[in-house]
Order: C-alpha cells, then sequence, then structure tokens
C-alpha cells in the first residue's frame, strides 16, 4: 500500500517559474472545494488489483491433493502476502490442481463440488471486506450446470465474474460445445479470467519438465487461438475475457497468427478485419513474467491499459512480482500504476 503523503510545492530560492504557476493553480483549485475539505482528499489513491489470485475450498484438502503449496493454503498467509506486497484487492479463483479434484471424470466436473467452492470462496469475500473478490467457477462441459450455476454465482453469490479453464479434455473455449454458456455471460456482459491447463493430449511427454513449464503457456495461446480463428470472440463481443500469464506463447506467435488470419482463405473470412483487432479484445495478466524479456514481448503486441497485475499466489508472492516489474526496467511509474489498476474498469466495484 502506498503510503506516500501528498506534498505541495516547496518554494525557495530555485524555484521556478513553472513551479511557482503549478503551486498558485493547485491552490487555486482548493479554493473551490468544499469547505473543511483537505487537498490531499484530491488525490486518487494508488489501489493493487491482483486478479490471478488462488484460493483453495476445503474440499480440495479433505480429498487429498497432492502439491503441497495448495495442502498449506491459508486465509491468514493470503493476508499477509497481500499486505506485504501492497496488494488492495484479490480476485479469487481455483487453479488447476483443484479441477482434477472437482472432476468426475476424465472431462466432466462435480455441480455439487463446484457449488461449495463458490460457495467457500463468496464466503471469503464478504468475511473480509475490500480484501477480495469471486471469479466464480463453472463445470463447463456440463452446459445445463452451468448455466445453473451462472444464474447462482451472479444472482445470489454475487460474484464478479467467471473463473475457466483454457480447456476441458480436448475442448478448447472457443468450441461451439460452451456457445450457450458463452452465450449467457455474453448477454450478463461477464468478466471471464482464465488458467491454462496440461491438455489430455500432451501429458507427460517430457518427464524431467513439470508439465506446467511448457504446457500451461502453450494451451493458453490455443485458448486465444480457438477463441479467435473459430470467431467466437466476435460472436459475444460483451464478454471481457483475461488470460493468464502474458498471454502465454501468443507474443512470440503474433507473426504466424497476423499471416495465417489474411493468408489462409478461411480464416480471412471469419477475421474480416485481421487477427490483431480480436487479440485486443482481451487482457492479460503479468503472473509469472515479471522479467524483462516477455514483458518486453506482451509490451509490444498489447498496449498498457489491457495489462492486469497478477502474482498466481501461492505459488509466486505479490512482492516478487512488484520489484520484479520495476527491476525489468520495462514500464514507467505512469505505466506501473495502470497495471496495478486497471482492473478497476473490468470490475467498477472495486473503485469503491
Amino acid at each position: 500500500m502506498n503510503r506516500n503523503r501528498a506534498k505541495g510545492p516547496r518554494v525557495g530560492v530555485s524555484t521556478t517559474r513553472r513551479a511557482v504557476v503549478a503551486g498558485m493553480a493547485a491552490l487555486g483549485a482548493g479554493l473551490f472545494m468544499p469547505s473543511g475539505a483537505p487537498l490531499a482528499a484530491t488525490v486518487r489513491k494508488h489501489r493493487r488489483i491482483d486478479v490471478h489470485h488462488h484460493f483453495v475450498p476445503p474440499e480440495y484438502m479433505q480429498l487429498g491433493g497432492r502439491v503441497p503449496v495448495l495442502k498449506n493454503w491459508t486465509i491468514e498467509g493470503t493476508l499477509d502476502d497481500m499486505d506485504k506486497g501492497g496488494v488492495t484487492t484479490a480476485m479469487l479463483s481455483i487453479t488447476t490442481p483443484v479441477l482434477q479434484v472437482l472432476a468426475k471424470d476424465g472431462n466432466t466436473m462435480s455441480r455439487d463440488l463446484i457449488r461449495r467452492g463458490n460457495d467457500f470462496g463468496a464466503k471469503l469475500v464478504a468475511d473480509h471486506p475490500g480484501r477480495f473478490g469471486l471469479f466464480a467457477a463453472l463445470p463447463l462441459t456440463d452446459v445445463d450446470g452451468s448455466l445453473k450455476e451462472i444464474e447462482y454465482a451472479y444472482d445470489t453469490l454475487k460474484a464478479d465474474g467467471i473463473g475457466l479453464f483454457t480447456s476441458y479434455g480436448n475442448q478448447w473455449l472457443g468450441n461451439p460445445a460452451f456457445d450457450p454458456v458463452f452465450a449467457e455471460l455474453n448477454r450478463r456482459k461477464a468478466v471471464i479470467y482464465t488458467h491454462p491447463v496440461s491438455p489430455t493430449c500432451c501429458t507427460g511427454l517430457i518427464k524431467e519438465v513439470g508439465e506446467s513449464e511448457i504446457e500451461y503457456g502453450t494451451d493458453t495461446s490455443r485458448a486465444i487461438a480457438s477463441m479467435v480463428f473459430t470467431g467466437a470472440s466476435q460472436k459475444f463481443p460483451d464478454i471481457r475475457m483475461i488470460f493468464s500469464h502474458g498471454g502465454g506463447t501468443v507474443p512470440f506467435l503474433i507473426r504466424r497468427f497476423l499471416k495465417d488470419s489474411k493468408g489462409v482463405p478461411a480464416l480471412a473470412k471469419i477475421l474480416p478485419n485481421g487477427f490483431m483487432p480480436e487479440l485486443l479484445r482481451f487482457y492479460f495478466d503479468i503472473a509469472q513474467i515479471p522479467i524483462r524479456a516477455p514483458l518486453l514481448a506482451l509490451k509490444d503486441v498489447v498496449p498498457v491499459s489491457h495489462m492486469v497485475f497478477g502474482t498466481d499466489y501461492p505459488y509466486l508472492t505479490a512482492a516478487e512480482h512488484v520489484e520484479g516489474l520495476k527491476q525489468a526496467r520495462v514500464f514507467n511509474a505512469r505505466e506501473l500504476r495502470a497495471i496495478d489498476e486497471n482492473a478497476m474498469s473490468l470490475v467498477p466495484r472495486l473503485r469503491v
């Protein structure tokens, strides 16, 4: 949290004419403030919104989750990390290993376990006013169950948005099978946060490297390509989607996507305006990429206004991301603040 207090101009022998004029302008503005209102009240408080922040429903621990960092999750540890990293509000979502617990089989997720997880997330929001928001989970391959959970999440739990995974079995987010769910989310002008998985096609390929190290970035790219090249991003224009980890490998594949959107007749027909207008419908968090190379690549592809702060807690900390962003020297102070606060345009209640 930024504890710096607003300071007025210091007038001395070295004060420039510009500083004097600026100081008088600030004083003049103060004459029009309500009686008794302090000048500092005009300075908007810096807010840091973490859109990529995981919680662990009790069912995950009870069913024997295998990832120690998740098994050891606590609300106390969460709040402590947020405070150390200056995070004002964390948007809660379940993460990939939890998906495996919530699934009844390889593809279909349990409605009951999803409901209980969402209820637990909503309770955390209610118990800690202002500190949390909720991206409610859906059993996406169960269309009827998803429609019921959307209604419950928004109308009863007052969720801020929906959390989805990049793929379910061998179906990615642009698959027409999910159209009824996306149509309802489009009607509600939903914010959808997405988290990658290791799809069934590509598990255990390189045993020496954890699947998440390669497949998470790759599956994020598959999901983005699926949304764009199937026409889903145009079909559901009122949905705002957040993709994790800087958009995965998309910044490095951008030339291929640009080329295909114009050079492949079937794709050119779907994308008459090309690939970029569709890509720029999306938002991208900076979780797990707080170093110079991927940040430079992301900045070269999308504007800072479409980047949002994220941490991937409890896998990494908020403080690591704040420091990493500074040390990378990719963004100036104004841009860093924008990344911290851009999520407020997606979830307006966060401005309060």
